[in-house]
């Protein structure tokens, strides 16, 4: 018996840093969505825990107890005490140190996976609590729905329904540490801004995202300027209604009305940048 579970690629389609913890976590607001595309996991009965990395991005990962797969199945073996192995294979498809969340889609879908294939089921707080110990967005990619983030992670509210629309995600295969973004980014907070108002279609909410940020994006395009080249480029596609940055970079997202004009976007951006990830996927609702 294997169960896979989909890792789809998080996106923060606002991003304001609203203050800092005397323990050096800074504080979140962010609008969370997910994209129809991203990696997986397959997870299969064994007598110890093994994992495999296989796909496009697989290269350089670390297929041992130094992987947040690894430690998120150790986790969750602890935390509900069984001794029970897992034969875990990770399809890589996502690029590393993107700003899109891609471990952390990974360690949630290994904690999904195997509280299937191992009969798990936690109290709501202990899950919370579990993913939010692997990292601040593993909490949200567990939940795997649209989100207002905040805290340092931890605290996730409901969102009005969001219209359809389709992402172009850029990445420049520049890879970004969030901690060196943090590090240079000014020492300054935003306010919270949370959507007040229901969107009515794409284009209503691109105007309401407009009006916030992704306030690591200065800081991201100081340590790698093409950051400042993918926005300017899915700017400039046709159909686009916002460009900006994901997470902590480099992944840039357009959004888009139609599914046609984000594979476009994708497609012109990547015949102009060959060596670039250039990807559309619908937005997950």
């Amino acid at each position: 018996m294997t169960l896979a579970e989909f890792a789809p690629a998080k996106i923060n389609l606002y991003l304001h840093v609203t203050g800092k913890r005397g323990d050096g976590y800074h504080l979140l607001d962010s609008l969370v969505v997910f994209a129809g595309i991203g990696d997986s996991v397959s997870v299969a009965p064994a007598e110890h825990l093994t994992l495999a990395i296989d796909g496009p991005m697989a290269a350089g990962l670390a297929a041992d107890s130094s992987n947040i797969v690894w430690k998120a199945a150790e986790a969750l073996a602890a935390r509900a005490g069984t001794r029970a192995g897992a034969a875990i294979t990770l399809t890589k498809r996502l690029p590393v140190a993107s700003g899109i969340g891609g471990g952390s889609a990974d360690a949630a879908a290994t904690l999904r996976a195997l509280e299937r294939l191992w009969g798990i089921t936690l109290p709501a707080a202990d899950r919370h609590g579990l993913a939010l110990s692997l990292g601040a967005d593993v909490p949200v990619c567990l939940a795997g729905r649209p989100a207002r983030m905040s805290g340092v992670g931890e605290r996730l509210e409901p969102v009005p329904a969001l219209p359809p629309l389709w992402l172009a995600l850029i990445n420049p295969r520049v890879p970004l540490s969030t901690p060196a973004v943090f590090k240079a980014r000014q020492n300054c907070f935003s306010d919270p801004a949370a959507l007040e108002t229901m969107p009515r279609d794409a284009a209503h909410l691109a105007a309401l995202l407009a009006a916030r940020r992704n306030d690591l994006t200065a800081a991201a395009i100081s340590l790698a300027p093409e950051v400042a080249t993918a926005l300017a480029g899915l700017a400039a596609c046709d159909g686009c209604l916002l460009a900006r940055m994901s997470g902590s970079g480099a992944t840039c997202l357009g959004l888009f009305a139609s599914a046609e004009a984000a594979a476009g976007a994708a497609r012109t951006l990547g015949a102009l940048h060959p060596g670039w990830w250039c990807e559309s996927a619908p937005m997950l609702t």
